[in-house]
């Protein structure tokens, strides 16, 4: 040590600083280190392992550079305290130690996992003859071992710490039976059991039991633990109710019984626990209304009853009179009626999250009372009126999104919330020009304006930090302004903005978001397009009016996942360079006046999952022989209206792997609040529809309106995964591949307008999941399939093929002797069904099943980005729960 020396006529090291000797013998009996600042290896010939005498030995909070604990600490017979905690040793504990009988405290916690017990048992360390030890802690010791049972046996403990140490197994129920044990901490392990009856006599102030795989119910006799001071028990998987004898509790100070299965009403009797600080109820399933006894915890600093069932009005008596709340969390519940103007009395507040309930009626002026407010969430409610007239000053996120407020943004409320960072007014009713004052609010972070009606234009230049700007669906106009160079993402969707591309958007280093979509912009892209910023992910600039060439889009080191230049007027060829793109997974060129052969070059993108030429000039043939491997990710391919001709190989579908079954996430790269979404419009069930989400059950083939000719390829059979398939309006001939009837996921089929013959083979009724069929203008033939699927579709499924009859057709089938089967049909000796081999759905209703991707794809659109609806439906639905 730095002082440690004989100058100045300290020559006694019993004067050294941490050192203590017994004053009789002179011997050294007790060395504090802590926080000494000491660095290296702690080696077995130190001299420390010398000190027989020693006692008491504090070595915590160094660094003794991950070496091992010496075995010579079994040396030490005399110790009584050895505390070598937080001080970066490394490898197996020697089990030495455990000669250590006259050990009272043991200290080894660590901060990481990497101390660990020889032969893996923790009774090898501590063992039944340390009768002395009263307080050990092995914090994130890995352990991976029962806790013995002759520990219930240790009757001078009073501490026992073993948090995060790998243990398994049962607890053994002696363990809280010891007369002396006070505190408990077993948190994160791998623990099972049920809590024991408590005794009266019981001393235990402190139980943290959290993050373990209990379960059972907290026993009634919990209220005899009248010294606790501190219960934990979270994510342990307790259920039942609250036994109101929790009331007895009279020192508790935390309460935390979140994330577990407890139902029913809370106790009223949870309000004679008058030193809570802290209650932490969230993610059960209570229910009822909130007691009203919960306004007598004066001391009450936080309250966090989110993600339950509790319904009702929230007690006047609890915002009145809870003076010292700090955090106030009543999300995820189906909590109803007005914000109560008592809120105001809430002086110390600091968040609160009300968002997800039932909150109806104004937001109350009184907020303005709360000065030391940071986090407001009201979002997902029925909140209604206009914006109060003054935020608190402190305010720093405010999230309103998904209510039914009016009227314009007050500039004066707004100019004076100098902190704000996040502003969230999306999905309301808000009209009016944005004021300047918010423009002029240089710590703003995060900006959402979705989904009203603001009008006027979207004066951005003056924001410094922002980071996260939208403003979709609105009715803004005037030029398309460069945001910020801080802007990661950036989305002005669906508005009037006009003016062109300014080459300073590829300036944006930080860029990963941009969507112009659906506005009035035009002219020509500049030439920064084939070098911008690696960091854009997203580019989305559908439905406007630009026009030209398209531009060279990816540069060297290029994120790019997503390329959408539809629905404007480009024309020329698609540049090569989109090969640059490697993880490029969607692109969207359709809508456009480009024309070109088919860019057999796009094989090369590996990741690609949708490709879109529709609508376009693009011509000659899509097969090459030797040069075509197919597209193994490619999940939507849309090549429809345009002049495409030739015929399709049957080994043109063999290598799209994706359409064959195989299984993935969402479609895209990239969304605003974390998930994968892109939306896209597919003829689904002879309509144009939009989708948000586009599933990864949403496989799709549309070459329709082509001049392809030829028989259809019998390997589209091989595409098991494939929901929408539209060959319609082209000159494809020949029969039905019978192999079709593998595609029992096939929910819209259209094959429509070309001149297909012979007869509908029979098992297509197998296609449980066909929702939508049509077979019109053609040239088939004979009965249509009766009894399964086909035969409850409309005749306008039908019409124009004159050699077709039976239902649901007008035209009746003469009676045959000998009915032919259709030449598609092989019939294999063995088999007793003509569809065997092939997986039967069964479904409750009929031919409804497509039901099923409207439902889960209508879920996800509603219950994720509910703001896009508007952008392709233009309506705004309910919001649902988040549970």
């Amino acid at each position: 040590m730095k002082y440690w020396n004989t100058e100045g006529g300290i020559g006694d090291c019993c004067l050294w600083d941490g050192v203590s000797c017994d004053t009789a013998s002179g011997y050294v009996i007790a060395i504090d280190l802590s926080s000494s600042w000491l660095y290296g290896p702690l080696t077995s010939n130190s001299s420390l392992f010398r000190l027989l005498h020693l006692q008491k030995l504090n070595l915590a909070f160094n660094d003794f550079a991950s070496c091992t604990i010496p075995s010579e600490f079994g040396q030490l017979s005399r110790l009584t305290y050895l505390n070598l905690s937080y001080s970066m040793f490394d490898g197996h504990i020697p089990y030495e130690i455990s000669r250590l009988t006259n050990l009272m405290v043991l200290d080894l916690s660590g901060v990481t996992d990497n101390l660990y017990v020889r032969e893996v048992k923790l009774g090898r360390l501590i063992t039944q003859n340390m009768t002395n030890l009263r307080q050990l802690y092995l914090d994130r010791t890995n352990l991976f071992s029962p806790v013995p049972e002759f520990f219930g046996n240790l009757s001078s403990l009073t501490h026992l710490s073993l948090p995060t140490c790998h243990l398994l197994g049962k607890l053994p129920r002696n363990i809280f039976q010891l007369p002396n044990l006070q505190y408990i901490d077993l948190n994160n392990n791998s623990l099972t059991g049920y809590l024991p009856e408590f005794n009266v006599s019981s001393r235990i102030k402190y139980l943290f039991l959290a993050q373990n795989s209990f379960y059972g119910k907290l026993p009634d006799s919990i209220g005899n633990l009248k010294s606790l001071n501190f219960l934990d028990v979270r994510k342990s998987n307790f259920s039942g109710i609250v036994p109101p004898s929790l009331g007895n509790l009279s020192q508790l100070s935390k309460l935390d019984l979140s994330d577990n299965c407890f139902y029913g009403q809370l106790p009223y009797t949870i309000g004679n626990l008058a030193k809570l600080t802290v209650i932490s109820l969230s993610e059960n399933h209570f229910s009822g209304g909130l007691p009203s006894s919960l306004g007598k915890l004066a001391q009450l600093e936080e309250l966090n009853l989110g993600y339950n069932n509790f319904s009702g009005q929230v007690p006047t008596s609890l915002l009145g009179n809870l003076t010292r709340l700090q955090n106030l969390l009543l999300d995820n519940n189906y909590l109803s009626g007005q914000i109560p103007s008592s809120f105001g009395n809430l002086t110390q507040l600091v968040a609160s999250h009300l968002y997800n309930n039932r909150f109806s009626g104004p937001i109350p002026s009184s907020l303005g009372k709360l000065t030391q407010l940071k986090s407001l969430l009201l979002s997902s409610n029925l909140l209604d009126g206009e914006l109060p007239i003054s935020f608190p000053h402190s305010i720093e996120s405010i999230e309103l999104m998904e209510n039914r407020l009016t009227g314009s943004i007050p500039s004066t409320s707004i100019a004076n919330v100098t902190l704000l960072q996040e502003l969230d007014l999306s999905s309301n009713s808000f009209t009016g020009v944005i004021p300047s004052s918010l423009f002029g609010l240089r710590s703003l972070i995060y900006l959402r304006l979705d989904c009203n009606r603001f009008t006027g234009s979207l004066n951005i230049s003056n924001f410094s930090n922002l980071g996260y700007l939208s403003a979709i669906g609105n009715n803004l106009n005037g030029p398309l302004l460069v945001p910020p160079m801080s802007t990661w993402f950036y989305s002005v969707s669906g508005n009037r903005l006009t003016g062109s591309f300014d080459p300073l958007f590829c300036t944006l280093i930080h860029l990963q978001y941009l969507d112009l979509s659906s506005n009035n912009l035009s002219g020509t892209f500049p030439e920064c397009f084939g070098s911008w910023a690696s960091s854009l992910t997203v580019l989305n600039l559908r439905s406007n009016n630009f026009n030209g060439k398209m531009p060279r889009a990816c540069g060297n080191g290029s994120h790019l996942t997503t390329l959408d230049l539809s629905h404007n007027q480009l024309h020329g060829k698609i540049p090569k360079s989109l090969t640059e793109c490697k993880g490029l997974g969607i692109l969207n060129l359709g809508h456009n006046q480009m024309s070109d052969s088919f860019p057999f070059w796009l094989q090369n993108l590996s990741r690609l999952q949708i490709l879109v030429l529709s609508h376009n000039k693009f011509y000659g043939s899509i097969w090459r022989p030797h040069n075509f491997w197919g597209f193994p990710y490619l999940k939507i391919i849309d090549l429809s209206f345009n002049d495409f001709t030739g015929s399709l190989s049957a080994q043109y579908f063999l290598n799209w792997t994706s359409m064959a079954g195989e299984k993935s996430d969402y479609i895209g790269g990239f969304s605003s609040g974390g998930g994968n979404y892109y939306s896209m419009t597919v003829i689904y069930k002879g309509q144009e529809m939009g989708f948000i989400r586009v599933l990864s059950i949403l496989v799709s083939i549309d070459l329709s309106n082509n001049r392809f000719h030829g028989e259809i390829p019998t390997t589209i059979g091989a595409l098991g995964a494939l929901v929408v398939l539209n060959l319609s309006s082209n000159g494809f001939t020949g029969y039905i591949p019978s192999s079709m009837s593998n595609l029992t996921e096939l929910e819209s089929l259209d094959v429509s307008d070309n001149k297909l013959s012979g007869e509908i083979p029979r098992q297509l009724n197998s296609l449980t999941f066909l929702g939508y069929l049509n077979m019109s203008e053609n040239e088939f033939v004979g009965p249509i399939p009766q009894g399964g699927q086909i035969a409850n579709f409309p005749d306008s499924s039908f019409l124009g093929n004159l050699g077709l009859c039976g239902r649901p057709l007008s035209k009746m089938c003469e009676t045959a002797l000998s009915p032919t089967p259709s030449p598609n049909i092989n019939v294999t000796s063995g088999d007793d069904s003509i569809m065997s081999g092939f997986t039967r759905k069964v479904v409750a209703i009929g031919y409804g099943c497509g039901v099923v991707f409207g439902v889960v794809g209508g879920h996800v659109i509603i219950s994720r980005r509910p703001y896009l609806m508007w952008i392709i439906f233009r309506v705004i639905p309910q919001r649902r729960r988040r549970r």
